[in-house]
């Protein structure tokens, strides 16, 4: 299936403003997401970690954490208002050392070539829905990857219904990806990829 085979593949909703991030990093999502056990889940010492879309970095402080001084988190986003929010804060926690900002660009993650295949562990959390080519999206992320590499994306089901988060399951599988769980916690549908 091509993406050009279904509507689903191109529904896009609208970005998330940085005028609202506060409302991103609160201790009431904090209790409701549990970054922290996403991280330990997801991410082990050492990793290298690109957490796309990363709004003001409420999953990146986790990934820096866990990964630790041997690993590194690459935050990416699209606006600049949003990556300068994860620097402030990741120098202000001790953690900055550990995190690399990048800005994407508008129609591609845009990573140096020389990142290829490195990653261990990426993810795209409350993000893929606002992203107009999800299937260019998922081919990036498969290039980043090592084999074998982890790749976990959820979405709001408020803003996503089951059948559009299927779809995209769907294309991730033709983009050269295995789900290796799919889950329900609280207010967002996830899924689970390995890189095959």
């Amino acid at each position: 299936m091509t993406s050009g085979d279904s509507p689903i593949h191109h529904h896009q909703h609208t970005l998330f403003s940085p005028k609202k991030a506060a409302h991103l990093d609160t201790g009431l999502r904090r209790f409701l997401y549990r970054p922290d056990r996403l991280a330990e889940r997801l991410a082990k010492p050492g990793d290298r970690v690109l957490d796309f879309g990363c709004g003001p970095g409420f999953f990146t402080r986790e990934f820096a954490k866990r990964v630790g001084d041997s690993g590194q988190v690459y935050s990416a986003d699209l606006q600049e208002e949003m990556l300068a929010m994860v620097r402030a804060k990741m120098d202000a926690e001790g953690l900055a050392g550990r995190v690399t900002t990048h800005r994407c660009k508008p129609d591609s993650i845009d990573m140096p070539a020389g990142l290829n295949g490195t990653f261990d562990l990426a993810t795209a959390i409350f993000v893929v829905h606002e992203v107009p080519d999800a299937e260019k999206l998922f081919r990036e992320i498969a290039g980043l990857l090592r084999p074998g590499g982890t790749f976990f994306f959820s979405e709001p089901p408020f803003l996503v219904p089951g059948r559009e988060f299927a779809g995209k399951i769907e294309l991730a599988k033709s983009c050269g990806f295995q789900p290796v769980e799919q889950s329900w916690y609280f207010v967002n549908r996830a899924v689970t990829l390995r890189k095959a």
